[in-house]
């Protein structure tokens, strides 16, 4: 294997004619020099120099490996900036896959945060639902996921195998038209003061959430309405069409107008976590879009 620091001996020695001057244009010794070109002629199997007394003449393989080493270390260096620049964060790309209202609440601080600190850091967007966003993490298809479980849940997924960042912790609330009799209840409600409403539920996940939280309440919500659209859910229930209950970070996503959001007993939460893969943590941009995730959600927290 021909290694660049061989080839850049190479050109040394042809462009100064001796190993000395080689060695004195290197910054080491002639012994040095000597034994790095004769490390590369046993690596190619043949003479790259001819000897001639004080002279130094390139053979024609030789002459061949100098002419193709100009473009192999320009390649090399070129590759060597490039990675030392994603390791100092001017340069990198990062591929986030969020659940919507992660979408539109987290992301933006963080990405925006994220910009300002490092400009040349640059984050493409897409969105899914977990577990389909964890497979697309697990499978190569981004570098950061966005993803949520709830607590005590059955079948929750397992992520031993995942670099795990905690962002916020994230209650679930009802929404009830303004009218409704308990749109004023100042304290928490019990679901099932709601078990004759119509029900209008959310995404697949928070309706199977539902579903079973209202069963350990003793009933079955009867859903007229079902949308992955959290602003048709709140649209839905403002008209005065159902109630509804949605994570607190899905009503903070949209704008609520005509409902009232109603707390929950007993508490029902997801936790809201990054997830990547162990290598992937290493990589600077990665880190840093975690770290501006997390800051993220520490300051939604802090603004409820």
């Amino acid at each position: 294997m021909i290694e660049a620091r061989h080839l850049r001996v190479l050109r040394a020695v042809a462009s100064t004619g001796s190993f000395s001057a080689a060695g004195r244009e290197l910054g080491c010794t002639q012994p040095a020099v000597s034994q790095q070109m004769k490390a590369l002629e046993s690596s190619v199997g043949t003479p790259l120099l001819v000897r001639t007394g004080r002279e130094m003449r390139l053979t024609q393989a030789g002459e061949a490996l100098v002419r193709h080493a100009a473009g192999i270390i320009a390649g090399l260096t070129a590759a060597e900036e490039e990675v030392a620049a994603i390791a100092g964060l001017r340069a990198g790309r990062v591929r986030l896959v969020s659940f919507p209202s992660g979408s539109s609440t987290l992301v933006p601080t963080a990405l925006a945060a994220l910009r300002a600190a490092h400009p040349g850091t640059r984050v493409f967007l897409e969105e899914a639902e977990p577990p389909k966003s964890v497979e697309l993490l697990r499978e190569g298809d981004c570098d950061v996921a966005l993803a949520f479980r709830y607590e005590g849940a059955a079948g929750a997924e397992e992520w031993d195998d995942l670099v795990v960042r905690p962002l916020l912790t994230d209650r679930l609330v009802a929404l009830v038209p303004e009218g409704h009799r308990l749109a004023r209840t100042a304290g928490a409600v019990a679901i099932g003061e709601l078990a004759r409403e119509s029900w209008i539920a959310g995404c697949p996940r928070c309706r199977g959430q539902l579903v079973e939280v209202c069963e350990g309440a003793g009933f079955s919500p009867r859903i007229d309405f079902a949308t992955d659209d959290y602003p048709a859910v709140v649209g839905l229930v403002g008209a005065g069409l159902g109630v509804a209950v949605l994570p607190q970070l899905a009503v903070e996503s949209v704008r609520p107008r005509g409902v009232r959001t109603v707390t929950l007993e007993p508490a029902v939460r997801r936790e809201i976590v990054a997830l990547t893969l162990p290598d992937l943590a290493q990589v600077p941009a990665v880190s840093a879009t975690l770290d501006e995730l997390a800051r993220a959600g520490t300051r939604q927290s802090a603004a409820r």
